[in-house]
C-alpha cells in the first residue's frame, strides 16, 4: 500500500498561528463581532512557545460560537483568510508538498482548525485533502453547536488520520508526518517517517530521544538551527564574527545595494585565501541575509571542518563525480534557490597556486552558469582582495600581529551578470569577467612576482623548480618568507 504525507498547520506549514488571520477575516466579513477572551495573549504565546491547553480549550468551544449560523456563513471569511495565510506558508514547506506529490504520495493537511475555515487555504496550496475538525450541520442547514466526528487534536487527530487512511488503503508505516507540537506525538509515532518542524520544547526533547529529524521549513534541508531560539548556526556565526573579532584586519564592503534583500540569487566570487571564509561571513552579516556556500566534498569529509560547514548550511559538491545515474550535485543548491535563499559559489574551486595565482584572467568551473540556467535567478558577482595578505597559502594561520597597522580586506559586490543561457562555457566566461572587472588594476594585472611572493601561494612555501622561471628573481638561494604567526 502507498503512503501519504500529513502536514500540521500552525507553526508547521505556517510561520505562526492561523488564528489571528481567521479572526480578522471573520470580523471583517461580519461573521463575528467580538474578539475571543485573551485572544492576543493566547496567540502570542502560541507563536513563541507552541500549543497550550488554554488555546485548545478555546478551540473546543468554537463550535458553540458558530451555533445557529448557516453552513456557508464562514465561506467569505475563509477565502479571505486563505489568501492571507497562503503568504505565511514557509517556502520549503511548499516545496516539500510538491516533492511528496511527485513521489506519488498524497499531501494532506491535518489540523485542529475547523475544516470549513481551512479548506480554501488547502486548495490554494494544492493539497490533496484535508483532515480537520468538522462542525455538525443540522437538518435546517445550520451549525448545531456540536462536532461532526473527531476533535482533530492529539489522539483525536490520530484517530481521524487512521480512518482516512483505512478508507483510502494508505499504509501509515509508509507515510510521513510533520508537526511542531508535542500533542501531535501520537500522529508522529504512528507513521514511518516523522518530522519535528520548529518543535516546541517538549517535542524537541522527544524528537531528540527518538532520533526523529528536526526540520525548519524556512531554511534548506539540513540547515542546523539553535534549539528553541530558531536561529541558524550561520546567524550565530555572524553575530560572533564581527570586525572586533578580527582586530588585525580592516574590512571594507562595497556594493551592498546589489545584493537583493529577498528571493533567490547566486553570489559568485574569486578565491584568494583561507581567510576568504571569515571575510565572507562578515560581509554577509552586512547584507542581513544568510547564504548556502558550495564547497568541495573533500572539505565535508574532514571530521571537524565538515561538521562545522554542514551546521552553517554549506553544500557539498563532488567535483570528481562521473556517475550519470546519481543525483545532480547541484540539486540541493537549486532547491535552496527555489526556496528563496542565496547560494554562494567560488567557481575557481580552489585557491590558485603558483603561476595561476598571478594570472590576469580568472578561470572557473561551469557550475555557477549551469545553476543559473537551471533556476534563472540573478547572478551577483563579488570580488575579494587583501585576504591573501592576512593568510597566505604558505601560512598555517592568519597573521594576527598586525593590530597596530591592519591590512585592508575588501569585498565588492557588483551588478547582476547578464547571461544568455545558451552556452555554459560562454556564460562562465561572462561570470568570471564580471568578477575580474570588480578587482583593482594591481590585482587584475599584477606585476611579475618575486620568488618569495610566488612561494607564498604554495602550501609548503616552496616553489617547484619548474615554476621558478616565472619569478622576477630566479636565484635558487632566494629564501621564501617564513609562514605568518598564527
Amino acid at each position: 500500500m502507498p503512503g501519504a504525507a500529513f502536514f500540521d498547520l500552525d507553526r508547521t506549514l505556517l510561520r505562526r498561528a492561523s488564528g489571528p488571520a481567521l479572526s480578522a477575516a471573520m470580523r471583517e466579513t461580519g461573521t463575528v463581532t467580538r474578539r475571543l477572551p485573551f485572544e492576543s495573549l493566547i496567540f502570542g504565546w502560541f507563536d513563541h512557545f507552541g500549543e497550550s491547553l488554554g488555546s485548545i480549550a478555546l478551540a473546543r468551544q468554537a463550535a458553540i460560537v458558530a451555533k445557529g449560523k448557516p453552513f456557508d456563513a464562514f465561506d467569505e471569511a475563509a477565502e479571505l483568510a486563505g489568501e492571507v495565510l497562503a503568504d505565511l506558508v514557509e517556502p520549503f514547506g511548499r516545496l516539500l508538498i510538491e516533492e511528496h506529490q511527485q513521489a506519488g504520495r498524497p499531501a494532506v493537511l491535518a489540523t485542529t482548525t475547523p475544516e470549513h475555515l481551512v479548506r480554501p487555504l488547502a486548495e490554494r496550496l494544492g493539497l490533496d485533502d484535508v483532515i480537520a475538525t468538522r462542525y455538525e450541520i443540522d437538518a435546517s442547514g445550520r451549525f448545531s453547536g456540536a462536532l461532526d466526528g473527531h476533535f482533530v487534536w492529539s489522539a483525536g487527530k490520530l484517530a481521524a488520520i487512521k480512518e482516512w487512511a483505512r478508507e483510502r488503503d494508505v499504509d501509515l508505516k509508509e507515510s510521513f508526518a510533520y508537526s511542531d507540537s508535542v500533542y501531535d506525538a501520537p500522529m508522529l509515532r504512528a507513521v514511518g517517517q516523522p518530522g519535528a518542524v520548529n518543535p516546541d520544547p517538549r517535542l524537541f526533547a522527544l524528537a531528540t530521544l527518538s532520533r526523529w529529524p528536526i526540520i525548519s521549513f524556512d531554511t534548506s534541508p539540513g540547515v542546523v538551527k539553535v534549539p528553541l531560539l530558531g536561529l541558524e548556526m550561520q546567524q550565530v556565526a555572524m553575530m560572533l564574527t564581527r570586525p572586533e573579532t578580527y582586530p588585525y584586519v580592516r574590512l571594507r564592503v562595497e556594493g551592498l545595494e546589489n545584493v537583493p534583500d529577498h528571493g533567490g540569487a547566486i553570489i559568485v566570487g574569486n578565491h584568494r585565501s583561507y581567510f576568504d571564509v571569515p571575510t565572507m561571513v562578515m560581509a554577509m552579516r552586512r547584507t542581513g541575509r544568510t547564504a548556502r556556500f558550495l564547497a568541495k566534498k573533500e572539505l565535508f569529509d574532514a571530521p571537524l571542518v565538515g561538521s562545522m560547514m554542514r551546521s552553517v548550511g554549506g553544500i557539498s559538491v563532488d567535483r570528481r563525480h562521473d556517475d550519470p545515474d546519481a543525483p545532480d550535485p547541484l540539486a540541493q543548491a537549486a532547491l535552496a534557490l527555489r526556496g528563496g535563499e542565496l547560494v554562494g559559489m567560488m567557481p575557481q574551486g580552489t585557491i590558485p597556486r603558483g603561476i595561476r595565482f598571478f594570472d590576469h584572467e580568472l578561470r572557473g568551473r561551469r557550475g555557477a552558469a549551469r545553476l543559473a540556467t537551471m533556476t534563472k535567478v540573478p547572478v551577483i558577482p563579488f570580488a575579494l582582495t587583501g585576504t591573501e595578505v592576512v593568510w597566505p597559502r604558505a601560512a598555517k594561520g592568519p597573521n594576527v600581529t598586525t593590530v597596530l597597522r591592519p591590512p585592508t580586506v575588501t569585498v565588492t559586490f557588483g551588478e547582476p551578470v547578464e547571461l544568455k543561457y545558451r552556452s555554459e562555457r560562454k556564460d562562465t566566461e561572462r561570470i568570471m569577467t564580471a568578477i575580474a572587472d570588480l578587482l583593482p588594476e594591481e590585482v587584475r594585472r599584477p606585476a611579475r612576482p618575486t620568488l618569495a611572493e610566488l612561494a607564498q601561494t604554495y602550501p609548503s612555501g616552496v616553489v617547484p623548480p619548474e615554476d621558478r622561471w616565472f619569478a622576477v628573481d630566479t636565484d635558487e638561494s632566494a629564501p621564501a618568507p617564513a609562514p605568518s604567526r598564527s
